[in-house]
């Protein structure tokens, strides 16, 4: 996935946030950067006001249904790519086998990709990037970073987002418009489908932070596979307060 796709589909994991288990208070401590951080979200707002959105409109009003959801296929399918190798890398072989006869199913059967045929013959499909890869492997993520054009992140997803454009099919294109023009598409296509929960950020007290929040609850959820560790570390199991149990401090 072209990298700056990731501007535009943090949306997404409002999802999911709920099924974290981080507290915001935590969260808010990995936010060092917050001055330049909302700058740069500001930034990213206005390009997506001013292009994304009115793109992703058109794209929606005069693309027929069929063609949006091959779009959509085609496009998820290139993304099996980093996630088999990625799969590979956590040692989750069970995934790597799966999703890659979902990548040679749907890219042959399957027409290139635009019909999802694996999914109707029970080949699951996993979401794995360096990002998470790194996480798994102990690495933790780092202070919170919103990069113009690029959007939300971190420090370890920088990183990851760098080593996965390695992988990335467009880069195997040579002729420079062809690509572009693959990636301005590939962005179309997730804008667009974006648009029906567009309204949740405009309810947000504070859109930057419940955007920063919901994006490393979810990437805390993904790096744990939807099993983050609970936050107990001020509990006792014979206690009901949090520092205090007896008159003594709980460590």
């Amino acid at each position: 996935m072209s990298q700056l796709i990731k501007t535009f589909i943090i949306p997404i994991v409002l999802l999911f946030s709920g099924c974290a288990t981080t507290s915001t208070n935590e969260i808010g401590s990995q936010d060092p950067l917050e001055t330049f951080n909302r700058a740069s979200y500001d930034l990213n707002k206005t390009m997506d006001i001013l292009l994304l959105k009115p793109m992703a409109k058109g794209y929606d009003k005069v693309m027929p249904k069929p063609a949006k959801v091959g779009i959509s296929n085609f496009f998820s399918n290139l993304d099996e790519i980093p996630t088999i190798i990625n799969s590979v890398l956590q040692g989750k072989f069970s995934a790597a086998l799966s999703d890659t006869g979902r990548f040679l199913i749907n890219t042959t059967l399957g027409l290139a990709g635009f019909i999802d045929v694996a999914t109707d013959l029970d080949f699951e499909q996993h979401d794995e990037d360096f990002g998470q890869t790194l996480g798994y492997w102990g690495i933790e993520s780092g202070p919170y970073l919103v990069l113009p054009l690029f959007g939300p992140s971190s420090l370890r997803d920088v990183v990851g987002r760098g080593v996965d454009g390695f992988s990335s099919a467009g880069n195997e294109i040579d002729h420079v418009p062809t690509r572009n023009s693959i990636y301005l598409a590939e962005l179309i296509d997730v804008r667009y489908r974006l648009l029906a929960i567009d309204g949740q950020l405009e309810d947000a007290l504070d859109e930057y932070s419940f955007v920063r929040d919901a994006y490393l609850m979810r990437r805390q959820y993904q790096v744990y596979d939807g099993d983050p560790p609970e936050e107990d570390d001020f509990y006792d199991d014979d206690c009901e307060d949090i520092e205090y149990c007896d008159d003594e401090i709980i460590d």
